[in-house]
Formats: C-alpha cells, structure tokens, sequence
C-alpha cells in the first residue's frame, strides 16, 4: 500500500510502519548552494566537502551520532551482512547489531528500509532498475531468513521517494531483462517510438508479496523524485544534483 509519511523537521520523512529510528533525507535542511541546494549528502558530487560534512552532521544528529555502516554503491545486488561501522562495496545492507546505522545514498533510485521485530534485524537497500531486476529485494530477503530466521510474513518492507512510472523512460534492452525477469510492470511511451515507461516501485511491490511479504506489512511514500522538487533527482537535474539517505537502526547500544 502506498500512504504518504509525515515530515520530520522538514528534512526527513518516516513511515508508519517502522518502530525503529528511520528516515527518508530530502533537499531540504542543509547549507549547500544551487545546484545541491541544500541537504547534499553526497561526498562523490563536486559541491563542497565542507557543506557536505556539515549536512551529514545534521542528519547523524537525529540519531544521536552512531556508528555507520555505508556502501560504495555499484548498481547491483550484493548484500553484506554487519556488525560493525565501515565501508562495503555493494547495494545492500544486513545488521542484527544495536546500535550500528545502516545508510544507503540515492538520487531517482529506490531506497529500501526491511525491519524485523521479531528478530531483532534492520536493512538498508540501494534499488535502481538494474538491483530491481537482478532481485536485490528478494535476495535480501533470503537472506534474513536463512542467515537470521526471519519469518517473511514478519518483516517490514518500506520504500522511499524514487522515480516515479511517468518519468522513468528506459529503452527495449533494459525491458527485455525485466521481461525475462516476469517483472512486465512498462508500457510504451506514446511520445517516444521505441521506447518505454518503466514502474520501478510495482516491480519492488511485486517482488515483496511474491515473496511472501503481507501486504498490510508493505509501506511505499508515493512521491517521485523527478517531479517533485523537494528531492534531488540526477535525471531531472542532468547529473547536476545531490545526494539523499535512506537510513535504519536497531536502538540499543553503540
């Protein structure tokens, strides 16, 4: 189900469905200048390290500081289990460890949030059409289940602020693989022969249920990146834009 969260001091958003520390970054909050006016969280852009540092600074704040897990992202579906602060390469994040911040940094792509109450384990996912439909969802949610016992129809999925359906055009060979993939969630775009409009957020809606997700433990944002201008958005803006977090902890210890 798709329901809108509700702001937090103006620059993160939350779901409902979690009752663990969480957020959705916007644009908004930060000291950064135009282009990546003004929450930039993003270090790889060309906006100054120190207004970066200082937008980080105010987003950990919220949460009080904690060590963070984080990811040199590279648009597939490698996922690493965690229990300490530090760097891996790759688009997913598993922790059982209180305490211990899981962040993933996105621009159009889909950040993912996974809770388990029950267990007591958070995930962070980086989900852009290519972690879509390689399974990173699905295979994340293998993994909480053979790797902590995670029961599936415990888990919380909860997705923030992507691209939405109307402004993702992708060509034949990025829908052939979604096509093979049993993810036929596109049409055609009536303005653009031979290309196509793909729904990124239905795909990852579909991939939770079949997975065993309840639906009522299924939580969307439902705003787009592209068309609403309180998210940074790297097509929109042509590269020349910031970086948001999607960020989940465990609250306990540090």
């Amino acid at each position: 189900m798709a329901v809108e969260g509700f702001w937090y001091n103006e620059s993160v958003l939350t779901s409902p469905l979690l009752s663990v520390p969480h957020g959705f970054t916007t644009r908004q909050g930060g000291i950064s200048h135009a282009p990546y006016d003004s929450l930039n969280l993003g270090l790889s852009t060309t906006d100054s390290r120190e207004n970066v540092l200082e937008n980080r600074r105010r987003v950990l704040a919220r949460f009080n500081h904690p060590p963070q897990a984080g990811l040199s992202q590279v648009h597939g579906s490698t996922i690493h289990l965690v229990e300490r602060a530090g760097e891996w390469q790759g688009d997913g994040l598993l922790s059982a460890t209180q305490g211990l911040l899981l962040r993933v940094s996105v621009a159009d792509c889909y950040p993912i949030l996974l809770h388990d109450p029950a267990k007591g384990v958070v995930g962070a996912l980086h989900a852009g059409w290519r972690g879509v439909v390689s399974g990173i969802l699905p295979r994340a949610l293998e993994l909480m289940s053979s790797d902590f016992g995670s029961r599936l129809e415990e888990v919380r999925v909860v997705v923030g602020p992507g691209i939405s359906g109307p402004h993702f055009q992708v060509g034949a060979e990025v829908v052939e693989q979604f096509e093979r993939a049993g993810l036929p969630f596109y049409h055609p775009d009536a303005a653009y022969p031979g290309k196509y409009l793909l729904d990124l957020e239905q795909t990852i809606r579909t991939q939770a249920l079949r997975a065993g997700i309840a639906l009522e433990h299924y939580w969307a944002l439902g705003r787009c990146t592209y068309s609403d201008p309180v998210f940074f958005s790297h097509r929109r803006d042509q590269g020349q834009t910031g970086r948001m977090w999607g960020l989940i902890m465990l609250p306990g210890r540090t």
